[in-house]
């Protein structure tokens, strides 16, 4: 039977394989429509914010440089979603003063012009069928990681454990809570910018991982211990986890609103 320690390790993993992968779909879609519009500008600066601030705990913390490199990898990838965004608009703007006869409006231009065709709607069951096939294979190779790694789990691996050890209580508190506020309040400028381009242009994946990512994350705490107090110790990164879960949550339903309601329209016209 798995201790406690070593199923915090494995959903500490799965958590991780979530986060590496999260942000491709972004980028891919962002590169098929040549358009980084379906993002709100603000939702990926907060985010990087969210991401420098962990970064800079880890740095300052004296972490396992694999911890390190993989703060410096969400915020590589943060800058390539903003270099996307603005390199995107730049080139749109380009082919708008060449040819004038291709108006817009405002931010959703780029989305509703491109000349990229859009990809037809692909059915729920296939859709649910490729997630949880790629649920399955971030399970695999989380759980593939902590196998290659458990060896080492005599060493405690509790990084955020490590941190608020030897550490300025008021130092760690304020780097996990203002992580998680940041974290939190990003996806409020994206769930707004949603119900003016109706997710167009926008991923669901990166908010499926999200999920996923987060959840394996406040998991892997929990499932470590249950004291008071070491609850409250790492209640700046559960906190931050467990939360921007339902936001992503709600992100997921409006795409779900507004394929059903395309797909009624769609109907309606065909009939």
């Amino acid at each position: 039977m798995l201790s406690s320690n070593s199923l915090s390790s494995i959903l500490g993993w799965i958590s991780i394989a979530c986060w590496i992968v999260v942000y491709s779909p972004q980028v891919y879609e962002n590169y098929v429509l040549q358009s980084g519009e379906g993002l709100s500008v603000l939702f990926v600066v907060i985010w990087l914010l969210g991401d420098l601030t962990n970064l800079t705990g880890a740095i300052l913390g004296g972490l396992l440089p694999t911890v390190i490199l993989l703060g410096a990898y969400y915020t590589t990838c943060d800058l390539i979603l903003l270099f996307q965004i603005y390199y995107y608009r730049w080139k749109n703007h380009r082919i708008e003063a060449t040819h004038p006869d291709r108006e817009g409006d405002g931010e959703r231009a780029p989305l509703l012009n491109n000349e990229t065709p859009r990809e037809e709607t692909v059915p729920a069951k296939v859709l649910i069928l490729r997630y949880a096939c790629a649920l399955a294979f971030v399970i695999f190779v989380g759980t593939a990681a902590w196998w290659i790694t458990k060896d080492d789990e005599g060493e405690d691996t509790d990084l955020v454990d490590d941190l608020t050890e030897g550490k300025k209580w008021w130092y760690i508190q304020f780097l996990g809570w203002s992580s998680a506020l940041l974290f939190l309040g990003a996806r409020v400028p994206q769930i707004l910018k949603n119900f003016k381009t109706r997710c167009e242009g926008l991923s669901p994946a990166l908010f499926f991982f999200s999920i996923c990512g987060n959840t394996t994350y406040a998991l892997s705490i929990c499932a470590k211990s249950m004291d008071k107090d070491y609850l409250i110790k790492n209640g700046g990164w559960l906190a931050g986890s467990a939360c921007t879960v339902f936001l992503d949550i709600f992100v997921l339903c409006q795409f779900s609103y507004y394929r059903y309601s395309d797909e009624v329209h769609a109907r309606a016209g065909g009939g």
